[in-house]
Formats: structure tokens, sequence, C-alpha cells
């Protein structure tokens, strides 16, 4: 067994770096909101910075797409759209199954930038005999006894787990036995999955611990710059040693009196 991130779809397969890869998103949600607001043309600048990356980065990601913008002008929004969904596979539509449909599975499913993207949630599977047939954003949920069925007949290859941690190992294990080979991962556990199968990990509580700790840097650092400003009102000011006139330097006398 081995972890994921071992499966090569078409992007890898044409030489495009795993870091372009991941930066692709940032790019297109950056062209989005500039598509959705009518601008025509955009520069390496202002896109870079749109996208929270420099732009030499930018260009060179570009270069692996084939697309260099025209001197002067810049690059073309609506066809930079195209051409990055395309790159990344939203062009056709990704049929989606969420297993584990307690809060977080519930959220997801009545998330609606999915549609918008590419993705469509075809199926919601939930080991609770009680929700089978509860509908959450309009898709009844199924019991997870009739999991391989489910993936079989809406031909997922996606899977999104938002179990308990304790239920995302076996989850998981029968998400990739049914067909899956792809799985966003949600549930705070590392899962151990086949060679060909992808694995992304969301985990939202170790996102907070790191944001956690800069915050608690920073307040160190602000408490220890208010204390060097101006020393507590009852602490004598450090004491100043005088030095003897008559002490020499490579540049001739010495002043009279120097800071310890």
């Amino acid at each position: 067994m081995a972890t994921g991130r071992t499966h090569r779809p078409a992007t890898r397969s044409r030489g495009i770096p795993e870091a372009t890869v991941a930066r692709l998103p940032l790019y297109l949600r950056a062209l989005t909101a500039l598509s959705e607001r009518s601008v025509p043309t955009v520069s390496s600048e202002e896109l870079a910075a749109a996208a929270g990356v420099n732009s030499a980065k930018l260009r060179k990601d570009f270069s692996y797409l084939g697309s260099y913008g025209t001197r002067g002008v810049g690059y073309d929004v609506e066809y930079l759209v195209y051409q990055i969904s395309r790159e990344l596979g939203l062009t056709q539509d990704w049929p989606v199954a969420i297993v584990g449909i307690g809060n977080l599975g519930a959220a997801l499913a009545n998330y609606g930038g999915f549609a918008s993207r590419g993705f469509r949630v075809a199926a919601l599977i939930d080991a609770d005999p009680a929700m089978a047939g509860t509908p959450v954003a309009g898709i009844p949920v199924q019991h997870t006894d009739d999991l391989d069925r489910i993936i079989s007949d809406n031909g997922v290859s996606i899977g999104v787990i938002t179990t308990p941690p304790g239920a995302a190992q076996q989850v998981c294990d029968r998400l990739v036995a049914a067909g899956v080979t792809s799985i966003l991962n949600f549930a705070p556990t590392v899962l151990s999955v086949p060679d060909g199968v992808d694995v992304r990990k969301v985990d939202l509580s170790i996102e907070l611990q790191i944001l956690a700790f800069h915050e608690q840097r920073k307040a160190g650092e602000e408490a220890a710059a208010d204390g060097a400003a101006a020393p507590a009102a009852d602490e004598p000011a450090p004491p100043v040693r005088a030095t003897p006139t008559n002490r020499k330097g490579p540049e001739g006398d010495m002043p009279a009196v120097m800071p310890a």
C-alpha cells in the first residue's frame, strides 16, 4: 500500500509540473472574477497579484499551456479561462459522491459552487439507516450498504469523505474497490490507498492550529516591543557608565561618557 498522489492525469503526461498544476486553480479563480466584471484583458503583473504569486512564475506557468500573452496588451481573459478549465478537466461534468452526511457533508452538498466549476454532486451516502431517503440539497441520502452500486450507477470517479476519523479508512477502501480513483478527505486522519489513486486532504483543525501559532507569535512580539519601548515606572533606568577622558581609540579621544 502507498499513500496517494500517484495517478497520472493528462496534464502531467504533457509535462506540466505538479507545482504549476496546483497554481492553475488560483489563476482560474482570479480570471473568473475578472470575466464576471467583463474585463477583456489582464497583464501578467495584475493577474499574478490577484492570484498571490509573482509575475515571473505566472509567465512560466502559462508557458506550459502554450499561452504567452501579447506584449503591451496582456492575456485574453476569456481565452485563458477556457484554456485553464480545459487543462484542469473542467470542461466536462464530474459526478461526485459524498460519504458521511453530517454537518460538514450536508454543508458541502448544499454548496452551490460545485456546479459552476465542473462538478456535480451525484450521490450522498451515509451509514445511518435513519438517514436513508432523507433529502439533502434535493438529493436523497442512500445507505452505505449500496455504495458499490451507487458508485457504478453514477459513474463516480471522485469521492469525498466527511466521516468520523475511525470510519474513514474503511470508507476509503470501499470507494477504491468500487472504482473511485480520486478522493478528497476531510476526515482528520491519514488514508492509505493503492497506486493509481489520488488523495487530497483538507484538515481544518490543522489550518486553525497553524493560525493559532502565528497569533501567539505576533502577541509575543507585540508584548516584547511594548516592554522594550518603555520601562516600567517602578524600574530604575539602566546606569550610565563613565569612561575616562584619557582613553584613546583608533580615531583619537573617545567621548567622556559612553553607554554601557
